[in-house]
């Protein structure tokens, strides 16, 4: 391994990690007004930029998307071109430019003016002509790019994401968006599958295998054999939760008696079972089932009346396991 390039390499990622930090340190007002307008905006948050600076806009639109904001990338060339249209009145736009002179931007400004369109600018040239049109301009420059010719954008680029990432997230927090909001915007993929609730998943109504504690324990088997999760919920007169009659609960009193089997639920259950609320995560409630190596869970509600019912197999089914 050539002690060359690792000087090279860590001298890169040094350079853009200060670029970034210098980024922390130069926040003030403007990005305050700038989460403000893209909260506010009643239409979509629309990010330009070319080349370079537009990959990181693609970037910043996808981000904005997918964290409750609607927003979506428009290619300044194409919008020279008839996809103008795209912009309407109520719309944000945010430009992307590290010089602040890219000529394909300039030339979209009358359109923006024209529909009163607010503009906010990221650029590393807060001086440029892009930067005096702008309704809120965000400085992203860097004092040297990582490239050893200062020409490649590189720490730059790194300095835009992340501010357009830290503009996201800051909107997302502004917004209140829950893991609930989050989970409705990412229904594929692990983001979604992470976020996916109990209640989504779980059996409710008359499927919940339940049988009173003062149950003989030919009833229990017979609950057990009829709702077919190898497992019962144990309630009390009033309904609530008490225990837990599994497969495993009657082999181990069958175990103990000889043989023989004791007479009622209550005598064979598990008090004190594990259980799970319906808008809890189903990834905690499978760290759950780990945890203490089982297999089914029970969901109860604020009454810890027993509210549905959970399998591993269900867990496997949404893809959670």
């Amino acid at each position: 391994m050539s002690a060359d390039i690792l000087k090279v390499a860590r001298r890169v990622l040094e350079l853009e990690a200060d670029a970034v930090r210098a980024l922390a340190e130069r926040l003030d007002e403007r990005f305050d007004r700038a989460v403000t307008l893209l909260e506010a905006c009643r239409g979509r948050v629309v990010v330009t930029g070319m080349g370079k600076s537009g990959l990181v806009g693609k970037k910043l639109a996808a981000t904005l998307a997918g964290t409750g904001t609607p927003a979506l990338f428009l290619h300044p060339a194409d919008g020279l071109h008839g996809d103008l249209g795209m912009l309407v009145r109520g719309d944000v736009i945010v430009a992307l430019s590290n010089s602040g002179e890219t000529g394909e931007l300039l030339a979209l400004l009358p359109t923006i003016k024209r529909l009163a369109v607010p503009l906010v600018v990221l650029t590393g040239n807060p001086r440029s002509r892009l930067a005096q049109h702008g309704d809120v301009v965000l400085d992203a420059s860097v004092r040297e790019e990582a490239c050893p010719m200062n020409l490649t954008p590189t720490a730059s680029t790194a300095a835009a994401l992340a501010l357009g990432d830290a503009l996201a997230i800051a909107v997302l927090t502004r917004r209140g968006i829950s893991p609930e909001d989050f989970a409705q915007l990412h229904p594929g993929g692990a983001l979604g599958r992470r976020l996916v609730r109990v209640d989504e998943l779980m059996h409710g109504g008359a499927e919940i295998p339940t049988v009173r504690e003062t149950a003989s324990l030919r009833d229990v088997i017979r609950e057990m054999s009829a709702k077919r999760f190898g497992a019962t919920a144990v309630v009390d007169a009033a309904g609530v939760l008490v225990g837990i009659v599994t497969d495993g609960d009657l082999r181990r009193a069958f175990e103990r008696g000889g043989g023989t089997l004791p007479s009622t639920a209550a005598a064979v259950m598990t008090r004190g079972p594990k259980t799970v609320g319906r808008a809890d995560l189903a990834a905690t409630a499978l760290e759950l089932m780990e945890r203490h190596g089982i297999t089914q869970l029970l969901i109860v509600d604020e009454m810890s009346r027993p509210d549905g019912i959970l399998h591993l197999h269900d867990l496997l089914r949404g893809k959670i396991a």
